[in-house]
């Protein structure tokens, strides 16, 4: 027969597993700890950016009919007269070096002489990343934006994107990968 007091050493060992039990944390796995996003520098406010008369653009042309091709650097306002058209440069544009992607934009007229007359055979944006965005088509002439040249009170450093992840050569291709090409 159980003595009393092995009685009671046995009870109070099962009170103090109890009270252990109820203040112990359940084991879960801590969740992984998560890096916070890096903070994105702010651009800086730009007080003094090129004024439009003295920024700078080059623009090549071609004339079709000879196959002369020029690159010609205008400055907002002035212009330029090229186997038969006139090239205005009327302003442009382009990204501060801490934006990316980088993009230049220049605003254009182009005036064909013809018998005596004067045609506009364009107006409007071209841009130098996207030649075929906004295109001057014309059966004689092209003219692209090749630069626009501004200058920027010091900002931050650009910072390109990441290029995506290139699959290593010892990883087969999947038959969506196969077909695709």
């Amino acid at each position: 027969m159980p003595r009393p007091s092995d009685a009671l050493a046995l009870v109070a060992g099962l009170i103090a597993v109890a009270t252990l039990a109820q203040e112990a944390p359940p084991a879960v796995a801590p969740a992984p700890a998560v890096a916070p996003a890096p903070a994105r520098p702010a651009a800086p406010r730009v007080s003094q950016v090129t004024p439009v008369k003295e920024r700078v653009l080059v623009v090549g042309a071609l004339a079709k009919r000879t196959g002369e091709t020029r690159f010609l650097t205008l400055k907002p306002g002035q212009y330029i007269d090229f186997a038969g058209i006139r090239i205005t440069a009327r302003t442009c544009e382009t990204t501060p070096p801490w934006e990316w992607p980088k993009l230049q934009g220049a605003f254009l007229q182009v005036d064909e002489r013809l018998a005596g007359q004067v045609k506009r055979v364009f107006s409007g944006w071209l841009y130098a990343e996207s030649p075929s965005l906004n295109v001057m088509q014309h059966p004689r002439y092209d003219v692209w934006l090749k630069s626009c040249t501004m200058r920027f009170p010091d900002g931050p450093s650009p910072k390109p994107p990441s290029s995506p992840a290139k699959k290593s050569p010892d990883v087969p291709e999947s038959a969506a990968d196969s077909r695709a090409r």
